[in-house]
Formats: C-alpha cells, sequence, structure tokens
C-alpha cells in the first residue's frame, strides 16, 4: 500500500493537472463563443452562393467556364482540414478516421493537400500522397488567408492535374456534436431543381455568363474559408468539453485519493495505538 507521502504527492499532481484543465476549458469556452459567431454569421453567404452556382451550373456548361466541366475518372484530390494543436477529444480521430475511409472506399489516384498538422502526420504515416499542405490558421482565421488554398485548388482544376476536388472537414452542429462530413468543391454540381426546371430559380442579369464570370473567382475560396470556419468551431468546442470532462475526472481522482489517504492515516494511528498500548502492558 502507498505511504501518506505518495498520496499526497498524487494529490497535488492531480490538484495543479485539474487548475491545467480548468483554465484550458475557460480559454477554449471564450474561443469558442468568438468562433461560433464566425461560423454561423458567414454560414448564410456561403450557403446561397451554392445556390446560385448550382443554378448556373444547371444553365451553362464547361465551355462557358473550365470549373463547370465535369470529367469522367481522373485525379481525384482532397483538401482534408484538421486542427495543429490536441487536446480536443476525438475530433481530429473521427475526421482522419472518416478520411481514411473515404479514401479506401472510393479506390482510384488521389492525392491530399492538408490544412493543419494532424491531418498531415496521419496522412504520412498511412503513407498517402500529398499535394501540399498548410499550417493552421489561428485562432482568427480570415478569407485573405485561405486564398493561396483556393488558388492551389483551382489551378490544379484548371490545368488538368485533377478531375475532382472534395473537401473533408467537421462540420459545426452544435457544442456537443461535431460531424465529420465530405463537400464536393469541384467542378460545381448543378442544382436539381423539383419542378423539372433547373436553373429557372433566379433571373440572371444582364445574362448567366457574365454573373459566372463575376462569382467564380470567388467561390472556391468561400467555400474553403467556410469550412476552415466550421473546424474552427469544432475544435474550440470539443477542446471545452473536452477539458470539462478531464475536470471533472481529476476531482473525482481527488476524491479517491483522499478516501486512501485517509484511510493509510487511520490505519497508521491505529496502528501507533496498538503499540503504545503493547509497550505499557509489558512494562
Amino acid at each position: 500500500m502507498a505511504s501518506q507521502r505518495d498520496i499526497r504527492r498524487r494529490i497535488g499532481a492531480v490538484r495543479n493537472i485539474k487548475q491545467i484543465t480548468r483554465a484550458m476549458q475557460f480559454v477554449a469556452a471564450s474561443k469558442l463563443r468568438r468562433a461560433q459567431e464566425a461560423t454561423l454569421a458567414s454560414r448564410p453567404y456561403s450557403d446561397k452562393l451554392d445556390e446560385v452556382l448550382a443554378d448556373l451550373a444547371a444553365v451553362l456548361g464547361g465551355e462557358d467556364h473550365p470549373l463547370l466541366g465535369a470529367r469522367e475518372g481522373g485525379k481525384r484530390l482532397i483538401v482534408l482540414i484538421t486542427t495543429d494543436r490536441g487536446l480536443a477529444g476525438p475530433l481530429n480521430t473521427n475526421t482522419i478516421r472518416y478520411a481514411a475511409r473515404e479514401i479506401t472506399q472510393h479506390e482510384g489516384d488521389l492525392s491530399v493537400v492538408t490544412v493543419g498538422r494532424k491531418g498531415r502526420d496521419a496522412m504520412r504515416r498511412a503513407r498517402v500522397p500529398l499535394e501540399a499542405h498548410f499550417a493552421g490558421f489561428g485562432d482568427r482565421p480570415t478569407f485573405a488567408d485561405v486564398l493561396p488554398l483556393a488558388r492551389l485548388v483551382t489551378d490544379s482544376f484548371l490545368d488538368g492535374s485533377v478531375n475532382t476536388v472534395d473537401i473533408i472537414y467537421s462540420r459545426f452542429v452544435s457544442t456537443l456534436v461535431q460531424r465529420p462530413s465530405t463537400d464536393r468543391l469541384l467542378p460545381v454540381e448543378p442544382s436539381d431543381d423539383s419542378e423539372g426546371i433547373p436553373g429557372g430559380q433566379f433571373i440572371f442579369e444582364p445574362n448567366p455568363a457574365d454573373v459566372l464570370t463575376q462569382l467564380m473567382p470567388r467561390y472556391a475560396a468561400t467555400r474553403l474559408f467556410q469550412a476552415v470556419l466550421e473546424s474552427k468551431a469544432s475544435e474550440e468546442s470539443s477542446r471545452m468539453v473536452a477539458m470539462k470532462n478531464a475536470t471533472e475526472n481529476a476531482e473525482e481522482l481527488i476524491g479517491d485519493l483522499t478516501l486512501s489517504y485517509n484511510k493509510v492515516r487511520q490505519s497508521n494511528i491505529t496502528r501507533e495505538m496498538i503499540e503504545i498500548a503493547t509497550g505499557a502492558q509489558a512494562r
């Protein structure tokens, strides 16, 4: 059985860990509020842009813009978005496992562009071809941060080196739920109108081709920026929950260690009293 001194040391160590995890929980909670507000604020713009581009793709084709041209087969490019730091619960594990399942279930020539160190390390261990790597965009990602990534992706599609581009990231659903998702980025997929009149939802002025020319340069960057924001909100919420659970586990462990300490202390006191009584009787 451990001595009183050993148990006291363990209690002190667990208390220190508890202080750290509680501080990290509060920091993640403050960052989560900012990340959640940014994610929810940008969703309507991103969703409406998707809707407009899908409607344009229904009435135009690859001859109007190369990013609309659907190609059969060919190489697939996956943009995998994870975090740079750990201590985020099962977030990165779930996203990487989801990406691995996507890669194994859809066999063929592919390469990966990673955003975040965790995804890069996992792809290297799995020996998946890496096209490029981008470090995480910090606690406050901006639209300008994703422009180099968007340029790389669109240039790879335009020069024919890849035929499809997908984004794998963690979609923020709620504080307790973050869901790995796959979104098709390129080529732009046409809308499927329920009334059988695809492309009839909007009236484009002066004409669909001119509207497409104005919107298309921002399309890829907007979609990627939204995925980065979703991943950032997912990271902070998952980290907050993980640190909250760690703090509660530390409190429970301190209680168990305190109980063990009291038992050892009581046992030592009882033994000493017996020794004193035995010594008194021997006299």
